[in-house]
Order: structure tokens, then C-alpha cells, then sequence
């Protein structure tokens, strides 16, 4: 045991250590340019995923504003809460604003990602589809590189699939015994009984119980933090020229200055945001669209979100508050924002951010199995897999939340993330001229007055694409 944690020690040290997150910044400052500007371009079209313009008028589908819900009940977590308080103690108030400039450039980066996946789509049987960065690599470099393919899915279902879900139900059984003095192992039994339902109900459902969870504890935690920066509206700018000075150098807040807001803004913003990582991908495939760049623009929305509004809002509570002082010792965490929750609003807060940490967790541990599925069904398609991989998910979820000590047995997780964001980035890079020409396409459709565009798949006959994924042009221009 002690060599592999050395091995996968050594993996995490040469991806998140040394390459992953320079890579992840210059691709997308790269990106960023190559797009034109992309997530500036298209910002007001980001908004129409929520009312549904920019999908197709199939009932039956699952919608480009499901699959934006299921993707930000994946990327908003724990760590929106947590995360950002850990980043303002270590780095200072500075590293929001290094948060919110890779959320900037992670904006144009999901957007190719995500519009590969839609590209590279395949139709299921049951009519839905599957999609996502392994599927790019096989139909899009070709089958050669169905190695990749493996070796992407591999990761992604011990990081996702089993790993993160083992955290995930220990960081909901955790929260409900502190807070309200639940057993652990009653915990993770009816986490693990709900979860069953919905997993078992196959991807469909799972967009429907997205579509319930997410706007419920999004509105919840941004209208506590709304009312917390509305009475207290004098100190906001103040507040917002402390995270400017602190990043630019102007003020020191902690030890190692700008070099630790920048470190700790950056890790933040990409562990949060998701965005390069090969991850959301995955549930944008399953979207019913128009065009591909449509669900493109719809996941730059989801990585504003993510960052923009509720991270943002996390370390508005925390600045605006006096729990938190800049460069002390002291509370750090989840326990610094349930703390700063406390003083600003009573203590009931603090009951309140248990119930707000139960439903992100949750929607996290739904997402992360879809994840951990979509990836077994590019190895073997064999029901008898799929059922296979529900119920260890199930057990795993069961013990993760019942016994504290057994997430010590994921040690490999973030490694293995590692590498699935390298693969992904490798494969995204290879095929960004693909991208770059269906952005051509949509942009093109736009300035000729069609405000929907739409995508045919007779201008694409070069590509190994599914055809039986995207309506006839003119049946779809209705």
C-alpha cells in the first residue's frame, strides 16, 4: 500500500505539481485568443440555455438547460464553500480575483470542449445520447487512438465514478452528525437508498432530479448570500478594493503576498470550475441542440456560475464578515464560512449550511456517477456492467459516509484527475480546428440573420459524426 500511495504521489506531483495547472492557464489564454474572445462575443447568448431557445422541440429530450443544471449541480460543491474560504486564508482576498480571471479564460475553454462532445455525440437506442471526451478521441483522431480513449475513461471512473463519491458521502455523513448529531451509518443508508433511485432510473431521471436540486440550493445559498451583501451594501466597495490591492500588490494580506493570492486564486478557480478537465464534457453531450457551439455557449454559463456568482458570494460572506483576519491563525474551511454565516445571521446559519452542503453534495455524488457510466459504456455496453458499476457506486457512497476512515483508500483520485486532464487537453488541442470551423459556421448562420442556427451534418461528411444525432436542416429550421 505504501508503494502505490508513493506511485500516485509521484503522478499527482507531475500533473497538479509541475504541468497541469500552467497548461491548463496558457491553453486557455490561448483558446481564449484563437476564439476570437469567444465568452465576451457570446455572453448575452449564454443566458438563453434557461429558457430554452437554442434547443430542438423534441419533449422527449433532454434539454440544453438539463444538461446546464445537471453540469452545475457537478461543479457546484463543497468546495465553493469550503475551497473558497481555504483560498482566502492561505492566499489572502486577493485570490478571488485570480479566481475570477481563470473563470474568464475557463469560460472559452469549455466551450471547445464541451462543443466537441455535441459534435461527436452518439444516439442510444432508447434515443438519448452519449458523448464526451472519449468518444471525441475515437470518432475524431480516429480508432488508433482508442487507447487514449481507454486510458481517458480508466481515470475518469476511479476519480469520479468511485472516488469523489466515497468523499462526497463522507462530507454529507460528516456534516449531518456534527450539525444535528445523525449516525454516520443512518446517514449513508438513506444517501445511498435515494441515490439508488435516481441511478437506477437511468440518465433521464437524473436530469430530473437536477432540475429540482439545483435551482432549490442555488437559490437558497445566493439569497442568504443576497441578503447578507444587501445589508451590508455600504462595505461592499471597500470589500471589492480588497480583493483588487491584495491581487495586484498594492496590500499584503498574508505571507508570500501576490504569489500566494495568485497560487491559491488559480487552484481554486480550476478545481471549481472544472473547466479543461474532461469532465463536463460528458453531460454536454447529452443535451438535444440545434447546433454544437449552442451547448458550447451554454457550459461557458455554467463556469460563470460556478465562479462567477457562487464562489464570488462564498467570499463576499466571508470579507464582509469579522470572523475571518487577514494573515491570523486560526479557523479555515468549511468552519470559517459556517462561522461568518453564524455572525451575520444568527445561529440557525449554521443548520442552514448543513442543509445547503447535503443537497451540494448530493448533486455532486449523481453527477459524478453519470460520469463514472458514460465512461464504462466506451469500454463494454454490457447491461450487465452497467448494473455492476451502479451498485459498487451504491456500496461505495454507503461506506464512504459510514466509516470516516475509508476515504484514506482514494488516495489515487487527484492523480488520476491529473492525467484524465492532460488526455483531455492533448485530444481538445488536436482537434481545435474542428471547433474553430463549426464556430465559423455558427457565427456565420448569426450574421446572415438566422438567429437560431442550426447544424448540418451534410457540410461535415469528412467526419466520422452520427448522423442519426442531428435532424434533417430543414425538418430542424421549422
Amino acid at each position: 500500500m505504501a508503494f502505490l500511495e508513493d506511485f500516485f504521489g509521484v503522478i499527482g506531483d507531475l500533473t497538479w505539481g509541475w504541468s497541469l495547472q500552467p497548461l491548463l492557464v496558457v491553453l486557455g489564454i490561448f483558446i481564449t485568443v484563437l476564439t476570437g474572445f469567444v465568452q465576451f462575443r457570446f455572453f448575452k447568448r449564454m443566458f438563453r440555455s434557461l429558457t430554452g431557445a437554442d434547443q430542438t422541440d423534441d419533449p422527449n429530450a433532454i434539454s440544453g438547460r438539463q444538461a446546464l443544471l445537471l453540469s452545475i449541480g457537478g461543479r457546484v460543491g463543497g468546495g465553493n464553500v469550503a475551497g473558497v474560504a481555504v483560498a482566502i486564508t492561505l492566499g489572502g482576498p486577493g485570490a478571488v480575483f485570480w479566481m475570477w480571471a481563470i473563470a474568464v479564460v475557463g469560460m472559452a475553454t469549455s466551450l471547445v470542449e464541451c462543443s466537441l462532445a455535441q459534435l461527436y455525440k452518439r444516439r442510444e437506442p432508447d434515443g438519448m445520447f452519449r458523448g464526451g471526451p472519449a468518444r471525441s478521441i475515437i470518432h475524431g483522431l480516429g480508432h488508433e487512438y482508442r487507447w487514449l480513449a481507454i486510458l481517458y475513461a480508466i481515470c475518469l471512473i476511479a476519480a469520479f465514478g468511485l472516488g469523489f463519491n466515497a468523499f462526497q458521502g463522507n462530507t454529507v455523513a460528516g456534516a449531518a452528525q456534527n450539525s444535528l448529531g445523525v449516525p454516520r451509518i443512518g446517514t449513508g443508508a438513506v444517501l445511498a437508498v435515494i441515490a439508488g433511485f435516481i441511478i437506477y432510473g437511468g440518465i433521464h431521471r437524473v436530469a430530473k432530479a437536477m432540475d429540482i436540486v439545483v435551482p432549490v440550493m442555488a437559490s437558497a445559498y445566493l439569497g442568504t448570500a443576497f441578503f447578507i451583501i444587501l445589508v451590508n451594501i455600504t462595505s461592499v466597495p471597500g470589500v471589492l478594493w480588497e480583493i483588487v490591492s491584495n491581487a495586484i500588490g498594492l496590500k499584503e494580506a498574508v505571507t508570500g503576498g501576490v504569489g500566494a493570492a495568485i497560487a491559491q486564486g488559480i487552484r481554486r478557480g480550476l478545481f471549481s470550475s472544472e473547466a479543461g478537465l474532461g469532465s463536463v464534457p460528458n453531460v454536454a453531450a447529452t443535451a438535444d441542440v440545434r447546433h454544437p457551439i449552442a451547448q458550447g455557449i451554454t457550459q461557458s454559463m455554467s463556469v460563470f456560475i460556478d465562479t462567477m456568482v457562487v464562489c464570488t458570494s462564498t467570499a463576499l460572506i466571508i470579507l464582509l464578515g469579522d470572523v475571518y483576519q487577514p494573515g491570523a491563525e486560526g479557523v479555515d474551511g468549511v468552519v470559517l464560512t459556517q462561522q461568518t454565516l453564524v455572525a451575520h445571521l444568527g445561529d440557525w446559519a449554521e443548520y442552514f449550511l448543513t442543509f445547503i452542503l447535503l443537497l451540494f453534495a448530493f448533486s455532486s455524488i449523481i453527477y459524478n456517477y453519470y460520469l463514472g457510466e458514460n465512461a464504462l459504456t466506451v469500454m463494454t455496453e454490457n447491461p450487465l456492467a452497467v448494473n455492476g458499476l451502479r451498485a459498487i457506486v451504491i456500496a461505495i457512497i454507503f461506506v464512504g459516509a459510514a466509516a470516516p476512515a475509508a476515504t484514506s483508500v482514494f488516495f489515487f483520485s487527484d492523480p488520476m484527475m491529473g492525467i484524465l486532464a492532460i488526455v483531455n487537453l492533448v485530444a481538445m488541442m488536436m482537434l481545435m480546428p474542428i471547433c474553430l470551423r463549426m464556430l465559423r459556421d455558427y457565427r456565420k448562420q448569426l450574421a446572415s440573420g438566422l438567429d437560431r442556427p442550426v447544424f448540418d451534418p451534410d457540410d461535415y461528411t469528412d467526419l466520422d459524426i452520427d448522423r442519426t444525432a442531428w435532424k434533417p436542416i430543414a425538418q430542424t429550421s421549422k
